[in-house]
Order: structure tokens, then C-alpha cells, then sequence
């Protein structure tokens, strides 16, 4: 689907935000993941500015990105500031 997001970089994302390289699900892991293909997605967005699919499609994005975020706040704060510092992402 997405000809952007390689197998190798989902990986070497993994293995940077992740416990362990096989690490998919921890919230660090998928906020970096969603954090790289929001950034990709506003690129898309900033040249296609008549793509209402894609900006509701990145919009949606952002929201997972925060309800994660969110979560990691509640359970570990520690981890959220690191992710946060990490990916610099604001709030």
C-alpha cells in the first residue's frame, strides 16, 4: 500500500523506540511509527491541497498518535517525556 514505509525502515524504527527489534506493539514503538507517517503524510498534504481523503487519513493519524501518547502519560510518565524528548514532538 504505502511505497514510502519499507519493511526495513518499520524495522529500524523498531529496533531504535522499541524494547527489542520484534517490539511492535509497545506505545513507543507505534508513536514513532505513526509519527513517521504523519510526517510523510503532511509532505503528501502540503503539495495535494484538494486531497480531502488523505488530510482525514492523516488527521485520524494524529489522533491515534495522541491517544497513545495519552496512555503513556497515565501508566509511565517517564517513558512519555523520553518519547516526547526523543521523536521532539510538542506538548
Amino acid at each position: 500500500m504505502a511505497e514510502y514505509l519499507q519493511p526495513e525502515k518499520k524495522q529500524e524504527l523498531f529496533e531504535k523506540y522499541g524494547k527489542t527489534a520484534a517490539d511492535t506493539g509497545s506505545p513507543e514503538s507505534q508513536v514513532a511509527l505513526f509519527t513517521y507517517r504523519i510526517a510523510h503524510l503532511t509532505e503528501h498534504v502540503k503539495k495535494n491541497k484538494k486531497d480531502v481523503v488523505t488530510r482525514r487519513s492523516l488527521l485520524r493519524l494524529v489522533g491515534k498518535r495522541r491517544q497513545i501518547l495519552d496512555y503513556l502519560k497515565e501508566i509511565d510518565i517517564e517513558r512519555y517525556r523520553k518519547i516526547v524528548k526523543e521523536l521532539g514532538l510538542r506538548r
